[in-house]
């Protein structure tokens, strides 16, 4: 066998899909960066401590590293015994994550109803970006999960399936760590 040749599809994949985790790592520093900078830059407007309920961002922190348990529970189903409870997990992981989403645009909502959306200053800018940014990142993880359980349950388990779920677990499992560095900078330490 050649060393030169094609590299196995497995290979392929998985180096392809670490170097598109790393490129969204470098984008969210950027915007963290951003978010670092622009903290302080208020306008006059209110800031983290006048706007942000650390209960609620607890809550949403609780969903999302919920649904990291879920779909870690969700990977080891499709591993051991396929079948319904890879779907269980599956469907837990899809409803935490709605839940998550749902209290983010909630949260959205009452900022821009109390006039602070991302137009009143650089910190609400920012802070709507990098939210804003992973709450995408959420959504299309879920419309991704969606679709994943219509392979498992049409295709089966087989080794195509299996690499697009190892690929759709660790891009959960990062979005996940990036929402521990949102909770961490916009609403413990933007509170203060």
């Amino acid at each position: 066998m050649s060393e030169r040749g094609p590299a196995p599809t497995r290979i392929v994949v998985g180096f392809g899909f670490w170097l598109y985790l790393l490129s969204d790592i470098v984008m969210f520093a950027t915007v963290f960066a951003a978010h670092a900078v622009l903290s302080q830059a208020t306008d006059g407007g209110p800031a983290g401590r006048d706007l942000f309920d650390q209960r609620s961002a607890f809550i949403e922190t609780a969903l999302l590293l919920g649904s990291s348990l879920t779909c870690g529970l969700m990977m080891r189903a499709a591993r051991r015994a396929p079948g319904r409870d890879f779907q269980l997990w599956a469907g837990a992981t899809l409803l935490l994550g709605l839940a998550f989403l749902g209290l983010e645009v909630r949260e959205f909502a009452g900022l821009i109803g109390r006039d602070a959306g991302p137009g009143r200053s650089a910190f609400l800018s920012a802070v709507f970006m990098l939210v804003g940014l992973h709450g995408l990142h959420v959504a299309v993880g879920l419309f991704w999960l969606g679709i994943m359980m219509l392979q498992a349950a049409t295709l089966g388990f087989r080794a195509m399936v299996r690499r697009r779920l190892l690929c759709f677990s660790l891009f959960w499992h990062a979005i996940d760590i990036v929402w521990i560095g949102v909770f961490t900078t916009v609403y413990l330490l933007g509170s203060r």
